[in-house]
């Protein structure tokens, strides 16, 4: 594994981009492929077997591309397949967490709120980390269907988009949270909406710019962060039809791309756990 190798990053959909732009600003001069799988989005309704599958199979095209290490920048893939894909594959891994402990820290009322799909609210992961600081706030989860479909959709301002956010934020706020977790990535996306309704006087936080500072110490602590002096390359990918995702991608991303069409390693049809998971 070599220094120069470029670092892959994966979502579910464009969600992850927030975490792929917090990750350029720390670190400009790695080369980043950032997949996204559009075609299969969202992943919070899904079962925990096809977001390990689709997860595996990202994975695996990563591999076909040389990566020196792999983001999970995606708090559903996370709960479901990181465990496994650890497992499986032995580069350095980046994996999602809601920004529960900074929320603890920075709460007055001893209230937050967690913005999360159903599948990392219900994860495993997410019982540990409600249990590590339920001593110290009053956490409280909501669910939120439809918010990476709006994202998905590059709809971040319009009515339907308003109403969905108030619909999950306004409970909270009622309960007296005062700081408010985006435990998806798809959600910062949504911040100006979602800090609107909650008025000034609530905060807003994501996992984002901790996600790249660890990312950062990992490639430290291994040697390989890039001494390249120059400003590092971002390709993009996608499952679902390139033509649709350039336009949302572009406007997520705050300038032109062109993405690449998503050619998996893994032929269709072929068993994933059978060649892939230990058992």
């Amino acid at each position: 594994m070599h220094s120069e190798y470029p670092i892959g990053v994966f979502d579910s959909g464009v969600g992850g981009l927030s975490v792929l732009r917090e990750i350029h600003q720390l670190l400009p001069n790695e080369d980043l492929i950032y997949v996204a799988d559009s075609a299969h989005a969202p992943y919070g309704d899904k079962p925990k077997e096809f977001i390990l599958e689709r997860s595996t199979a990202i994975v695996e095209f990563f591999l076909s591309h040389g990566v020196k290490a792999i983001v999970v920048a995606c708090n559903t893939a996370t709960a479901a397949a990181v465990k496994e894909l650890r497992s499986l594959y032995h580069l350095p891994m980046v994996a999602m967490e809601p920004a529960v402990k900074p929320a603890s820290e920075q709460s007055q009322t001893g209230v937050i709120g967690v913005l999360a799909t159903s599948r990392t609210i219900n994860s495993n992961n997410f019982r540990i980390l409600f249990a590590r600081f339920a001593e110290q706030v009053n956490i409280i989860p909501q669910a939120c269907p439809g918010l990476v479909d709006q994202v998905e959709i590059g709809e971040l301002g319009g009515p339907e988009t308003r109403e969905l956010v108030a619909q999950y934020v306004e409970p909270l706020l009622k309960q007296n949270a005062d700081v408010l977790v985006l435990g998806c990535t798809h959600y910062p996306f949504l911040k100006p909406v979602i800090q609107e309704i909650a008025g000034a006087n609530v905060k807003v936080i994501d996992s984002g710019a901790a996600i790249a500072r660890r990312l950062h110490s990992l490639l430290n602590h291994h040697g390989l962060l890039s001494d390249a002096g120059r400003l590092g390359s971002v390709r993009f990918y996608t499952s679902a039809d390139n033509g649709k995702a350039n336009g949302v991608i572009s406007a997520l991303w705050g300038c032109p791309v062109e993405t690449e069409k998503m050619v998996e390693t893994l032929q269709d049809g072929e068993n994933l756990r059978a060649i892939r998971l230990p058992g």
